[in-house]
């Protein structure tokens, strides 16, 4: 099936670039071994609205989609996955892994193609180099909780509180619960569904309590 050029909507647009800000953080954290291209199927001569790392392949934004592209379009279109991977080589012969994926628009349509073309021939030491942190880390680096389920969340974020708070023997005993729901009042935690309930009755306070150390963290 030969695809031809399409008419996007504004709903269209705004879906192909609200993805420029995730290409970009991607980038920056993959590092300068991938290449990220953002295409627009509205134009084939000029598809590219989003390229980091370009050096990879010699292109820029502004540069028309490429056959392999389009053939991965085709391929994409006949499948039951809407993204594929591959290897290929840029203009100079030098080894690429990429991967196309679909961006789907208004009705379902797909409207814009994202690839990413990992340049095979990076030197180790740069690969590392991304895995490493630019200074020493600080000391209250936070851990992130890698929870299996919303009760697993609030545990951990109330024992990772608790912890710290009664450390503290600047805070009284009297109100050690009360800077306990700051903290995770901080964290968002009462955002999950239950979570007043459930950490009071960890703490062993009513949850009219926990109301109340919120609406009074609230008025600080």
């Amino acid at each position: 099936m030969a695809h031809q050029p399409i008419k996007l909507t504004k709903v269209d647009r705004e879906i192909l670039n609200s993805y420029i800000t995730m290409i970009q953080g991607l980038a920056f954290y993959l590092g300068n071994g991938y290449e990220m291209v953002l295409h627009s199927l509205e134009s084939f001569e000029h598809s590219v609205i989003c390229i980091i790392n370009g050096e990879h392949t010699g292109r820029k934004v502004g540069a028309p989609i490429t056959d392999l592209a389009l053939n991965m379009l085709d391929e994409i279109s006949k499948g039951q996955e809407d993204y594929i991977t591959y290897f290929s080589k840029n203009r100079k012969g030098e080894p690429l892994k990429s991967t196309t994926i679909a961006i789907r628009g208004d009705k379902g349509r797909i409207v814009g193609l994202f690839c990413i073309n990992f340049y095979m021939n990076t030197p180790i030491h740069d690969i590392l180099q991304t895995m490493l942190p630019v200074s020493a880390p600080p000391m209250n680096t936070p851990k992130e909780n890698f929870a299996e389920n919303s009760d697993e969340l609030i545990e951990t974020a109330l024992e990772a509180v608790k912890n710290e708070i009664y450390a503290d023997q600047s805070i009284s005993a009297s109100n050690k619960n009360k800077h306990i729901v700051y903290q995770l009042d901080e964290r968002g935690i009462f955002n999950i569904k239950d979570a007043v309930v459930k950490v009071a009755n960890l703490l062993g306070i009513s949850k009219n309590t926990v109301y109340m150390h919120i609406r009074n963290k609230a008025k600080k």
